[in-house]
């Protein structure tokens, strides 16, 4: 699957007043501009429109795709997901910077320049709250790719860029005993149809392969060739060793649906013993790919660190 990592930079040209985490407030706003770039007929909902299998932004919003022949989806997963800037600062001035990363996964990546086009007339509506009537407008200043400038900002030119495939890495050693995972934004997992305030090791296993099988199946080759029973069976042998996890709620505005929704889930650290060797390319793989439902406003994203037997 090719995985494209997408560093934007840009500044503030009015004051501008955030959230702390900014993931809907970057998704909101992204959303509107990318549907003013692409649609061509500005029809509210994408399933009356007779454009709809050839649209970029349905394509990119409304993604659909064929029930996996492995873990079943609970949903079909966006091409895309934005990390929003990584600082809780709420208050900017004009001139300050920020940096935003963008992931476009698969055959996504061909619409790189829509999606430039796009953040860029974001830029000219603003993001936040309004002051004096306006919302904080930037302009972007640059964007990178693997550490290379790929955008002119002046000329208005976008460079190619060379993807190579995202693959699962090899199992780590058979002596890996613990492993502590970090959520650095919330962490929303199902299941029995419930949302879940802790992270037992065999539902972080099941919502990875989820994760992984589907991304695959989407935008690769298919789905890897794991033991997806086995992996979740074995997960039993791994116990919680230390957590501090907790719960957060923030609340989002969807302009489609018109109404305030309240979203949460969890944030902290967990440390996991056991036998977790096998388990190190899916956490790798969702430390890149983020973890857990609305991964499109940046939720979900993982570090982790693990020790071996001595």
């Amino acid at each position: 699957m090719l995985l494209g990592r997408y560093t934007f930079s840009a500044v503030f040209l009015d004051p501008a007043v955030l959230p702390s985490f900014k993931g809907s407030t970057f998704r909101g706003a992204f959303g509107g501009a990318f549907k003013k770039v692409v649609c061509a007929v500005r029809e509210k909902e994408c399933g009356r429109c007779l454009l709809a299998n050839r649209c970029l932004y349905a394509q990119t919003f409304e993604t659909t795709t064929p029930a996996s022949q492995g873990l079943r989806q609970a949903a079909p997963p966006h091409p895309y997901v934005i990390e929003p800037p990584r600082t809780s600062q709420t208050h900017f001035a004009a001139g300050d910077s920020f940096d935003f990363d963008l992931l476009l996964f698969g055959s996504s990546n061909d619409s790189l320049p829509y999606f430039v086009y796009a953040f860029d007339a974001m830029g000219e509506t603003g993001l936040g709250k309004r002051l004096a009537g306006q919302r904080g407008r930037f302009r972007l200043t640059a964007v990178h790719h693997n550490g290379r400038g790929i955008f002119d900002p002046e000329q208005h030119r976008l460079e190619p860029v060379k993807l190579s495939d995202f693959t699962l890495t090899t199992p780590g050693p058979a002596a890996v005993e613990e492993v502590t995972i970090v959520l650095h934004t919330a962490l929303r997992l199902k299941f029995a149809n419930h949302l879940q305030a802790e992270l037992p090791f065999h539902l972080l296993v099941r919502a990875m392969l989820r994760r992984v099988s589907s991304l695959f199946a989407t935008f690769g080759d298919g789905e890897p060739p794991l033991d997806y029973r086995g992996l979740v069976a074995r997960a039993a042998a791994v116990e919680v060793a230390r957590s501090n996890l907790r719960w957060v709620d923030w609340e989002r505005y969807s302009s489609r649906q018109d109404q305030t929704m309240l979203m949460g889930g969890m944030l902290g650290t967990v440390t996991y013993r056991g036998p977790l060797g096998e388990y190190l390319p899916l956490i790798e793989a969702v430390r890149e790919l983020h973890l857990g439902k609305q991964t499109a406003f940046g939720l979900g994203r993982i570090e982790h660190s693990w020790s071996a037997e001595s």
